[in-house]
């Protein structure tokens, strides 16, 4: 309760700061059009698109009403198939999200890193701690999808590859998911890659796999086993709670005659460097050409236009022609 009251007290403060600045900016204009000045327009324009992503930022945390989007999240990152190109791939993903979130000013914690065999990561676990963190990463779920010219191919050949982005809502204190412990198992084993000094020489990574689901959750980035056991224990819970979700909704989707198929083919977003550059959400429709700013992590108007959708019925965006 006292959380809430918290978020509630800074967002009527955030709210006020919003209506602040335009009122000023409002009078900066007043002045520009009794005496003009370049320097000074240049300011305007300048904060004038500042305060127009910031306020669209806030208006879409409007739209955050489902009962778990105010909690952090868990991010995982998996590399499709295509070796290194995919690992390359999926590295590239985790380096977005984390600049996303740093722009942000979440919190990140790498729970789990599985290094690819030449290059990149076949997978990882990110935890997100910041204000309603599963409500804007919910947008990114599905399948990523990177065509370019592929740096690991000698011929310099166009590739096309993918990479899977899970994304659950952290299971805290507040949720009811009770572990049965005899129906899990705990392996420990060797952690791998770089680290510290423990790395290799201790059995500090722990593997916890829910045996009714065959649901797994790993952590070996924490400096001790019980650090990572606790780790673990959060992010399987956060699984469980992302699978009875999942039943619910299709159940809803059951009951309404509605039929989605999830796979690797539904991919939701492609971003294209070669032979023109873009990236292009499939559901919503939204691009843009400025491909190196999304892979750096400005990625705010594309979760905006994807949680609007999903806010007005899920309408899916029609996409008339292939983008590479």
């Amino acid at each position: 309760m006292v959380r809430e009251a918290e978020g509630l007290r800074d967002e009527v403060a955030l709210w006020r700061s919003l209506e602040k600045r335009a009122d000023d900016l409002e009078e900066l204009i007043d002045l520009l059009v009794d005496s003009p000045d370049a320097d000074t327009e240049a300011d305007v324009e300048r904060e004038a698109d500042l305060l127009r992503r910031e306020f669209e930022r806030e208006r879409t945390l409007l739209l955050f009403s489902g009962d778990y989007d105010a909690k952090n999240a868990v991010l995982t990152i998996s590399a499709g198939a295509g070796g290194t190109e995919a690992t390359d791939w999926a590295e590239m993903l985790l380096r977005m999200y984390l600049r996303w979130a740093e722009q942000h000013r979440f919190r990140t914690e790498i729970v789990d890193q599985q290094e690819g065999e030449q290059a990149g990561i076949k997978s990882a676990t990110v935890e997100l701690d910041g204000r309603a963190a599963y409500g804007w990463m919910r947008a990114e779920r599905g399948v990523h999808r990177l065509v370019r010219i592929s740096p690991f191919d000698s011929q310099k050949r166009r590739q096309t590859t993918f990479a899977l982005v899970e994304v659950l809502p952290e299971a805290d204190d507040d949720i009811e998911i009770e572990l049965n412990w005899d129906e899990s198992r705990v392996d420990t084993f060797r952690s791998q890659g770089a680290g510290g000094q423990h790395v290799n020489k201790t059995d500090s990574a722990v593997r916890l796999t829910h045996l009714p689901t065959n649901i797994v959750a790993q952590s070996q980035n924490e400096r001790s086993q019980t650090q990572n056991k606790e780790m673990a224990i959060r992010v399987l819970k956060a699984r469980l709670l992302e699978r009875a979700l999942e039943e619910q909704e299709a159940e809803v989707r059951k009951l309404k005659g509605e039929h989605v198929e999830a796979g690797w083919g539904n991919q939701i977003r492609s971003y294209v460097l070669h032979p023109y550059q873009m990236v292009k959400d499939l559901r919503t429709g939204h691009e843009t050409g400025n491909t190196q700013a999304v892979l750096d992590g400005d990625l705010d108007e594309f979760m905006q236009a994807e949680l609007e959708r999903l806010a007005t019925g899920g309408v899916l965006a029609g996409v008339a022609a292939d983008d590479g």
